[in-house]
């Protein structure tokens, strides 16, 4: 958060202490008015031109940062990605091992990426058709986020937890 000085724009969109819009005017006038009244300006966002930017009690100010600071960490979309390394000569009781964590891993709403190593083109190929049996016998508890990505000496598929309703 940008106060008092710290804002370079020529001009801002200013709104007033009880959240009236006082329209757009020079960065000069609205920090007059902000020491006229005693209190900051505050630029809420410096993505549109002009800025837009209040007028916020000292307090008030500091206070508003923290909530936002909060509710920053409450987001819904703090999940980790885990990634489970798998190669295509696994046994299949192995292969098995790495499903059932993968499954774990969704059901406790973390996101699983499968990397499969391969080697050429051939491998390439039985890598990708595993990955799309792997999605299919975790459909129920995971979603598809990307798409299956053959590259090289991997393939790659990212399955995201299934929201539940």
């Amino acid at each position: 958060m940008i106060k008092n000085e710290k804002i370079k724009a020529a001009e801002v969109q200013l709104t007033g202490l009880n959240g009236e819009d006082l329209g757009i005017m020079s960065t000069r006038e609205a920090l007059a008015l902000a020491k006229q009244h005693k209190v900051d300006l505050v630029c809420t966002s410096l993505m549109s031109s002009p800025p837009p930017c209040k007028l916020i009690g000292a307090g008030a100010a500091r206070e508003e940062a923290q909530q936002a600071k909060k509710q920053a960490s409450k987001s819904p979309d703090k999940r980790k990605i885990k990634e489970i390394r798998l190669q295509l000569q696994m046994e299949d009781h192995d292969r098995d091992v790495k499903q059932s964590q993968a499954e774990r891993i969704l059901k406790k709403g973390d996101s699983v990426k499968f990397v499969i190593q391969v080697r050429g083109a051939k491998e390439g190929e039985a890598g990708k058709a595993w990955a799309e049996e792997l999605c299919k016998a975790l459909e129920d508890v995971g979603s598809k986020t990307t798409g299956i990505q053959v590259s090289g000496k991997q393939v790659v598929v990212q399955l995201d937890p299934r929201t539940r309703k």
